[in-house]
Order: C-alpha cells, then sequence, then structure tokens
C-alpha cells in the first residue's frame, strides 16, 4: 500500500541527505494503516509539487514522543543541526500532549528508494 504524507522542507531535505532515517507521527487512524513493506510518498509543502519515495522498514511504537527520543538520536530522528528539545518543540505544535496520549506516537523506519 502506498501512503502519502506532508513534509516541511527541512525535514524533506533531512531523509533526502539520509541524516533522518525515522519518520515521526501521531499513531492516529491514518498512521495505523501503515505496514512494514508499504511506501510513503513525502510531498514538499507548501506547493506540494516535489515528491520522493521510501519504504517502510519498522515501526516503533511509543506513548510519548520523549519516551522515543530516550531511544534514538537526533542524527537519525532529524539532524545534528537540532537538539532533541527543539524536535520536541516542532512536533508538539502539530501534535498536543493530549494528543499523544489519546493515540500514542509513531516512528516509521524508512529507506529510500
Amino acid at each position: 500500500m502506498e501512503h502519502e504524507m506532508k513534509l516541511q522542507p527541512e525535514y524533506y531535505n533531512f531523509i533526502l541527505n539520509g541524516t533522518k532515517r525515522i519518520e515521526i507521527r501521531l499513531n492516529d487512524e491514518k498512521r495505523q494503516q501503515i505496514k512494514i513493506g508499504d511506501t510513503i510518498k513525502f510531498l514538499m509543502e507548501p506547493e506540494l509539487n516535489e515528491s520522493f519515495k521510501v519504504k517502510v522498514i519498522g515501526l516503533l511504537r511509543y506513548n510519548t514522543f520523549e519516551d522515543m527520543f530516550k531511544d534514538f538520536d537526533i542524527s537519525i530522528l532529524s539532524d545534528k543541526s537540532m537538539t532533541k528539545d527543539e524536535l520536541i518543540a516542532v512536533l508538539e505544535q502539530f501534535y498536543t500532549k493530549e494528543k499523544q496520549k489519546q493515540y500514542g506516537v509513531l516512528g516509521i523506519r524508512i529507506e529510500l528508494i
């Protein structure tokens, strides 16, 4: 199955340059459909006219972003140019602590195809 997700340019480029190898999302109804072996088409915001595809090679489920960040270095969650605290702040702009508690969070291990 193929899924589509939008990414801000910075994170889009982190995946393309090979640093970001885990995409982090809320484990909501849409993300619960993702299975190992699926593909994801990432579209760069805001125009959505650039894209690339990745293969899902692993799924990591956690209660919160903070829990996930205890197990992984920032260098594969984003890029060494950010701190974990900065990335958590960005993620929580989209996914509140209440939503994290409701759905949990998902780390999607990916590789470019």
